[in-house]
C-alpha cells in the first residue's frame, strides 16, 4: 500500500515554477533549543523512506525553544505518510493533543508520550486552550502541532484556537506547508502574534500562495482566496 501511494506522488510531482526556492533543511541544520526526539536509527530510516517517496524538507527551523506549528494544507489522511517521516528525519519533536482516556491504557500510554501526544480533556473547550497555554508555562520546550482548518474537506474559515493559544502563551507561529507539486514539506517564516488577528493572519495566509494539496477541490477558502489574488 505504501509503495502505491509513492508511486502515485510521484506521478503528480513537478518542479516548482516562479516559486522562492528555499534551501534543504537536514537534522545537521536542528539548533540546541529546539525540541529533539534524541533517536539515533530513526533519522535515517525515514531520511531513506522520504528519498525513495521524492520527498524532500526545506526552509528553516529557528532555534526557539517554544512555538505553535501550523500544518497546513490538511486534506488527506495520505499527508501523514509523507509529514511523519519528514519530523523524524529532522529528529524534530512535534507534539500534538489527544483525548486524556487514550491514556489509561499504561502501555499505550507510554507511546503516546514518545510520539509527543498532549492529554487533554476536551469535554470542555475553555480549558482545552487554558490547558495547552498551560504546557508553554512550564517552560519546557514544545512545539505543538495544529491543523487549523480542523477537517480533511473544505471549509470556508480556519478555527481561530492556535492564534488565541499562541498570544496566550507568548509564543510565535510557525507555518508549515505541505506541497504536491513541489513534493515539499516547508517550513516557513515565523509570525510573532500581535493580538490582532485580523491584521496577523494575513501574514499566514500570504505564506501558503502557490501550494498545492493533494485534493485541491478541498482547500479551504482562505487559502484559495491567496491563491486567486492578483499581486
Amino acid at each position: 500500500m505504501t509503495s502505491k501511494l509513492f508511486n502515485r506522488s510521484k506521478s503528480t510531482a513537478s518542479k516548482p515554477t516562479g516559486a522562492k526556492i528555499l534551501p534543504k533543511l537536514s537534522k545537521k541544520h536542528l539548533g540546541d533549543l529546539v525540541p529533539r526526539r534524541g533517536n539515533k536509527a530513526a533519522p535515517f530510516i525515514a531520511s531513506a523512506l522520504l528519498k525513495a517517496a521524492g520527498w524532500r524538507t526545506v526552509g528553516e527551523i529557528p532555534n526557539i525553544p517554544q512555538a505553535v506549528v501550523l500544518a497546513l494544507p490538511h486534506t488527506s489522511n495520505v499527508d501523514g505518510v509523507y509529514a511523519i517521516p519528514s519530523l523524524f528525519a529532522l529528529d524534530l519533536k512535534i507534539s500534538i493533543m489527544g483525548k486524556h482516556t487514550l491514556f489509561k491504557v499504561p502501555l499505550f500510554a507510554q507511546l503516546l508520550n514518545w510520539i509527543g501526544v498532549i492529554p487533554i480533556d476536551r469535554g470542555n473547550k475553555g480549558s482545552v486552550l487554558q490547558a495547552s497555554i498551560d504546557k508553554f508555562k512550564t517552560g519546557e520546550p514544545l512545539f505543538l502541532g495544529l491543523a487549523p482548518e480542523g477537517t480533511r474537506q473544505y471549509t470556508e474559515k480556519w478555527k481561530s484556537g492556535f492564534y488565541y493559544l499562541a498570544v496566550g502563551a507568548g509564543v510565535p507561529i510557525l507555518p508549515v506547508a505541505m506541497d504536491y507539486k513541489t513534493k515539499e514539506i516547508r517550513f516557513m517564516s515565523l509570525v510573532y502574534p500581535s493580538g490582532d488577528i485580523d491584521a496577523d493572519l494575513p501574514k499566514i495566509y500570504s505564506q501558503y500562495q502557490g501550494v498545492t494539496p493533494r485534493h485541491p477541490e478541498r482547500l479551504s477558502q482562505p487559502l484559495q482566496d491567496i491563491n486567486n489574488s492578483v499581486d
